[in-house]
């Protein structure tokens, strides 16, 4: 009995290590406040008219539709266009077909705040995107770690 107290105090103790908040990746997320001040900047010198969504994001809905609006377990077609804020495109598509609720957080709130037929363009705070770690193809650093996001997306169709 004493050596199965052992044990399972031993397993606790790593679980509980396990899911402590540090990143897997070692790196440090910046605050909700630098990310803000980032987004902020962005809309400010882009001219973008935006609403703040209570998540962190900010959204401007550049055309509502007025097909079938999505919900988190859609699959959706959209067109798109990812950039960073220096407006360095990092990713497009004319058609992307994606259940909804496998694609990153910011996409999940942003989305369904329009129809089908609609356009929108969300700029994701790095929480709600990628998170602090570098996304790389191969070598080449894709994203940077804690970067905020800009997507222009269509929403082409909802199933």
């Amino acid at each position: 009995m004493r050596l199965f107290s052992i044990v399972f105090s031993v397993v606790m103790a790593l679980a509980l290590t396990g899911c402590s908040k540090k990143d897997k990746g070692g790196c440090t997320p910046t605050s909700a406040t630098e990310d803000d001040a980032k987004m902020q900047a962005y809309i400010t010198a882009n001219g973008v008219t935006a609403t703040k969504d209570a998540s962190g994001m900010y959204y401007q809905i550049i055309d509502p539709g007025t097909g079938t609006a999505p919900t988190v377990s859609s699959v959706v077609v959209v067109k798109y266009a990812g950039k960073l804020t220096n407006n360095t495109v990092f990713d497009s598509n004319n058609s992307l077909e994606y259940p909804l609720n496998r694609l990153i957080l910011g996409w999940q709130i942003g989305i369904p705040k329009i129809k089908k037929g609609g356009k929108i363009k969300l700029i994701i705070p790095p929480s709600l995107a990628y998170g602090c770690d570098d996304i790389k193809d191969g070598n080449t650093v894709v994203l940077p770690g804690n970067s905020v996001l800009v997507f222009d997306v269509e929403l082409l169709d909802v199933k």
